[in-house]
């Protein structure tokens, strides 16, 4: 269940930074949004303190993330030229 909220709030920070920026500032926003979507797996788990699992959620919590990320990138790119 975590990791589909993580889900939901990097793409509400996507949307928010793809509509809200220039085109330069949202692919570095991206990063932000990348970055703190991985943190906050790892920031969860240390509240926790239980390392149990911590792997398969930072995969799918990236690959998820990378997902969202690079279909808003060429959105970016091609569309919102």
């Amino acid at each position: 269940m975590q990791i589909v909220t993580i889900w939901l709030f990097a793409l509400v920070l996507t949307v928010w930074a793809s509509l809200g920026a220039e085109r330069h500032q949202a692919l570095a926003w991206y990063g932000a949004i990348l970055a703190g979507s991985i943190a906050l797996v790892t920031v969860i788990h240390l509240i926790k303190a239980s390392p149990s699992g911590i792997v398969k959620e930072l995969v799918y919590v990236a690959g998820g993330t990378y997902l969202i990320l690079g279909a808003a990138s060429i959105w970016l790119l091609l569309i919102r030229a």
